[in-house]
């Protein structure tokens, strides 16, 4: 299994996971996140959501945060899926998984993985809600800004 992907099929966090741990031997953390596919959003009703993505950059950018986590937290193994096309309500529409030999930077290492995915990955959502659609605001960061970087290390290790 590949630890990055682009998919329009349905997310499997215990397979990933288990790919991570296959390897555990000494680790003591798994942490996971799972990003589901809200029901309501700035006072609407959500009917359900479409994402859509150019995957060959999608990607090398979630390679490149799952390098970037390597290099903060060097015992570390991250994977990061991503879900394209149609969901449901309730739907995975990401799900990240760490493992580390320590809690803390497994913990961290998931939340700045979707911060990265929210700054630098082009996957782009629209939103279909009771009375409308809106296509909300994707990924605005360049890559190689350092100071995004940042601010997504000090909200993970905040």
């Amino acid at each position: 299994m590949a630890l990055v992907a682009v998919t329009a099929d349905r997310l499997d966090l215990e397979a990933l996971t288990a790919e991570l741990v296959a390897n555990a031997a000494g680790d003591g953390a798994v942490a996971t996140f799972t990003g589901l596919v809200r029901d309501r959003n700035q006072g609407r009703t959500v009917r359900f959501l479409e994402y859509e993505a150019y995957e060959p950059l999608a990607v090398r950018a979630l390679r490149r945060i799952v390098d970037e986590a390597g290099a903060t937290w060097p015992d570390l193994r991250l994977g990061l899926h991503h879900r394209i096309g149609r969901l449901e309500i309730g739907e995975a529409s990401i799900v990240i998984a760490a493992v580390s030999p320590h809690r803390a930077d497994a913990f961290a290492a998931c939340r700045y993985a979707i911060e990265r995915v929210k700054q630098i990955v082009p996957i782009w959502k629209r939103e279909h809600f009771e009375g409308g659609e809106v296509w909300l605001e994707g990924a605005t960061a360049d890559p190689d800004d350092e100071m995004a970087r940042r601010a997504a290390q000090r909200v993970a290790c905040a």
